[in-house]
Parts: structure tokens; C-alpha cells; sequence
């Protein structure tokens, strides 16, 4: 589509029509649900399984739920999961033989791969899934899995009004509005007199659906609060990180003190890679059945964090927290860029909430950024 669909109003019911006219089409419906005390991605049937009322609460190290003092469906900001689940899985086969009277042969059984469609997508997480696109689809080998999952998925974006305690995607020009990269967006108004949807097309197939659910179009003054709403949030991100020159001032700074006090709280435990939206490291695992007649090699998600990441012959490159946690954040603020012509950082704030010690980025950027050392390359034997 060359332009964008004009925003056209949804009252609550309609995000019902909404809901069952994706089901009905035959996607597997993923989006935001209360589940172990948290709001995360999980299965949804209908609009009751959304998080009606509820508000997460997010600070460092800490994530917590509470009731709304309104019936906001979307008054919530991004949970401890994202995307990557689904279009880049934990787990995955890649091969399995079985062995034969007449010798070992590859078994291809390959499954179609799932028909989602995600609801509730926030800016930030559209950015990183765009990302990650950069990773697994741009150049001569493009992942299969993930093209394959990719190009079936449908995204309902729903812009922020609700930023929590640890985001600063407006840092990161990544939201709090989606501009690209879904098929229908949706903007929520909640308040006393009122509560409806602003919903606008992105793409040929999100109009497709648009026009099997009753929609009118919204009024300059329905548009006006929605815009409100969004410029609100940015003014009220929980954190922010000067990016300018940031790639220049980390690979200048390899020795900065910092590191050591950083290196001195982190647990190597892994957790911001494992909640990150971008991360990408992966191992391959190979296995074979007790019987011996079945081998597979699966590949699993991995961390820099892990000893065993920069393992090489002659042992790990990054022996140290201190090297391992420089180079997590140096390759996905600085580095990234030079890969892939962006940084590796959508200010989720995912990794500052889900760190056990409440270790935060962006006061890291900023101490080395008050009193650069410009040191010069890095210690021999912790690279």
C-alpha cells in the first residue's frame, strides 16, 4: 500500500468482531494474557482472554501486576517475552536420521510452519522483529524456518499509552507509535465518558479484514485524543540513553572502569539475552537414541553471557563476567551497527526488568559516558 489506510473507529465490541474475524480466517492467535503472574504472549480464543484492567508495574529487577482503575484492554507496556518465541524458537530440529537395514537416511518431515497472528504488538517489538529480520532473512543464506514463519504472520500493532518504569524506546526511535512493519494498528482510548479503538490499516491484507467488521471513520477530535494519548507516553518513558556517538564512545572505552563495577553485580545468569527481542545467539546440539538407530541435531537458543559461548579449542575467549557483559553490551549498542546498519537495542527496557540485580544499560552507557577513559584496544587473553 502506498499510503496508509485513514484511521477509522472501533468500539469494544468491535474489538470483539476483530478478534473472532482473525480466528475465523485460520490463524493461530497469539497476544498479550495474565498468566504466572505476569502479562505475556500466549494463546487467545477471544477477546476475554486479553488483560482487560490490568497495569504492570517496572522497575529494575522488579515486575509486578495491578488492577486498573479503568476497563483499558491494552493499558499495559511490554511483557517478559516477545516475538523471537515464535518466529525464532527456543528449541528446534533441524535434522533427524534413522538408521536402516541398508544404511542411514535423512528423515524429512518438515511441518508447515504456523499460521500466526499476533495482537498487541508494540512499537519496540515491531522494531526488533525488523531487525531480526537484517539477521535471519537479508544476505546469500536466509534462515528457512524463520522466512517461512515470518511471511505467514499477520501483526495487530497497538501504539503505547502506557509506558513502563524501564522504557526508553523513544531513545531508540522505535515507538511508542508503530509506523511500519503491521497490518492493522490499533491506538486505545479509555476514560470515563468513553472507551474505543482507533484502527488503521498497514497493509492490502490487515484492510482485507478491516472491511468484514462494522468500522466508521473517526473524527479530527477521536484522532486528536489517540494523538494525545501517544505524545503523553513519550513524555513519560521510565528511562532514556543518549545514543549520540555511542558507538564510538564504547569501542573507545574497553577499559573503562565501569566494567569492573558492573562485572561486580552481574550474575552471568544470561536473563537479558534470554528476554532481549534481539538477541539471536544459538548453539547446535547433536543427539542420538538410546538404541542407537535415531540421531537429530537440534538447534537451541544460546547466550554470550554463557562460559561456554567463546569456548574454543584452547579453551573460552571470555573467561571474565567483565569481558562477557563488555561484549554483550558493546555488540548490541555499538558493533550491531557496523553489522547490520542499526543498533541491536529497541528500549523494551526487558533486560533491566528481568535482571535479577537490576543492572540497568542505560546507567551503564551513561557513567562511561561522564567520564570516558578513551583507552586504548584490550587487555591480552580478555577480549
Amino acid at each position: 500500500m502506498a499510503q496508509p489506510i485513514p484511521n477509522y473507529l472501533l468500539d469494544r465490541d468491535g474489538l470483539d468482531m476483530l478478534v473472532s474475524e482473525i480466528l475465523n480466517a485460520g490463524y493461530q492467535l497469539i497476544g498479550p494474557i495474565v498468566q504466572d503472574g505476569a502479562i505475556r504472549y500466549g494463546q487467545i480464543e477471544s477477546s476475554r482472554d486479553l488483560p482487560t484492567g490490568w497495569q504492570d508495574v517496572q522497575e529494575k529487577g522488579t515486575y509486578s501486576l495491578r488492577r486498573r482503575d479503568d476497563e483499558a484492554v491494552f493499558g499495559f507496556a511490554a511483557g517478559q517475552d516477545s516475538l523471537k518465541t515464535y518466529f525464532f524458537p527456543p528449541t528446534l530440529e533441524i535434522w533427524r536420521g534413522r538408521k536402516h537395514e541398508t544404511g542411514w537416511a535423512v528423515e524429512d518431515d518438515e511441518e508447515e510452519a504456523s499460521r500466526y497472528a499476533f495482537i498487541g504488538v508494540r512499537a519496540c517489538e515491531i522494531q526488533a522483529v525488523a531487525i531480526q529480520d537484517r539477521v535471519f532473512l537479508q544476505g546469500p543464506y536466509p534462515d528457512p524456518h524463520y522466512k517461512a514463519r515470518r511471511e505467514r504472520a499477520l501483526v495487530v500493532a497497538v501504539n503505547c499509552t502506557e509506558p513502563g518504569g524501564t522504557c526508553f524506546c523513544v531513545s531508540m526511535n522505535a515507538g511508542p507509535r508503530a509506523t511500519s512493519g503491521y497490518d492493522l494498528s490499533l491506538t486505545e482510548v479509555c476514560n470515563e465518558d468513553e472507551h474505543y479503538f482507533l484502527v488503521a490499516a498497514g497493509t492490502e491484507r490487515g484492510y482485507d479484514i478491516l472491511q468484514r467488521i462494522p468500522v466508521s471513520p473517526a473524527t479530527e477530535t477521536q484522532a486528536a485524543q489517540a494523538d494525545a494519548l501517544i505524545e503523553k507516553a513519550k513524555q513519560r518513558m521510565g528511562r532514556r540513553m543518549e545514543t549520540a556517538g555511542i558507538k564510538e564512545l564504547l569501542y573507545g572505552n574497553p577499559e573503562h572502569p565501569r566494567w569492573d563495577d558492573v562485572a561486580s553485580r552481574c550474575l552471568a545468569c544470561a536473563n537479558c539475552t534470554m528476554a532481549c527481542p534481539t538477541c539471536f545467539c544459538s548453539t547446535v546440539e547433536d543427539g542420538t537414541s538410546l538404541d542407537l538407530r535415531e540421531a537429530r541435531r537440534d538447534r537451541r537458543w544460546d547466550s554470550c553471557f554463557t562460559l561456554g559461548h567463546s569456548h574454543m579449542h584452547s579453551g573460552p575467549v571470555r573467561s571474565s563476567v567483565r569481558s562477557r557483559y563488555r561484549q554483550w553490551m558493546t555488540h548490541k549498542l555499538a558493533s550491531w551497527i557496523d553489522q547490520f546498519g542499526t543498533s541491536g537495542c529497541v528500549g523494551c527496557g526487558r533486560c533491566i526488568t528481568w535482571c535479577p540485580v537490576g543492572i540497568d544499560i542505560t546507567e551503564e552507557v551513561s557513567a562511561i559516558r561522564s567520564n570516558p577513559t578513551e583507552d586504548e584496544g584490550t587487555e591480552e587473553g580478555d577480549q
